[in-house]
């Protein structure tokens, strides 16, 4: 069942400029009638609105996780679930990229179906490590997500007191100044840094 949608206006003005804005986007998703994350959204866009109106972020650390790691998950729990009972969690998933940020079309369908249904929609190509972040996830629904992508080949990356990630550019396979095989490089080194990444080792 479909939410009613909170008024926005704070929101909205940021749509006003010559710039495409994430607001758009996130309307989109809340809009979004018959999706089984459009309450989720809907609720994050009122608490986000309430942020700005009372300049004051409401997320709140937790823990989260999947079977066997220790990283890879950002808990995101909101102090106004009481305001914004739907969006009460919204964890992120970090993803590890293919070296090079190389995909294909059939693959971005599948990882766009996979948040479809047990995420919120909401997909950053990528954070700050090269992570793709899945936003906006319930406990509930972490497993089952983690699942999903693991079985088309992918896996989680570093997050909390962990290493994190890193990430390579196309280098070899498009750029002629390239001077080394930075997939490989960039392969080896999460190989050989892959439990720090997953079981979290240090200081907070």
């Amino acid at each position: 069942m479909s939410k009613e949608l909170h008024d926005t206006p704070m929101l909205d003005q940021l749509e006003s400029g010559p710039w495409p804005s994430f607001v758009t986007g996130l309307k989109r998703l809340a809009q979004n009638e018959g999706k089984q994350y459009q309450p989720m959204m809907a609720d994050l866009l009122g608490q986000l609105e309430h942020s700005y109106e009372t300049r004051k972020g409401y997320w709140k650390g937790g823990t989260v996780g999947v079977m066997g790691y220790g990283g890879g998950i950002i808990p995101r729990f909101s102090e106004v679930a009481a305001k914004f009972p739907e969006s009460k969690e919204f964890h992120t998933l970090r993803v590890q990229p293919p070296a090079g940020m190389h995909y294909n079309t059939q693959i971005l369908r599948q990882l766009c179906d996979i948040w479809e249904q047990h995420g919120s929609g909401l997909i950053a190509l990528h954070g700050q490590s090269g992570d793709i972040m899945f936003q906006g996830a319930k406990s509930e629904n972490v497993q089952a997500a983690f699942n999903a992508l693991n079985e088309i080949g992918f896996d989680l990356g570093g997050a909390g007191p962990a290493v994190r990630t890193g990430m390579s550019c196309v280098g070899a396979a498009r750029c002629e100044h390239s001077c080394a095989n930075e997939q490989k490089i960039h392969r080896t080194l999460v190989n050989n840094f892959l439990d720090d990444m997953h079981r979290p080792a240090l200081n907070n």
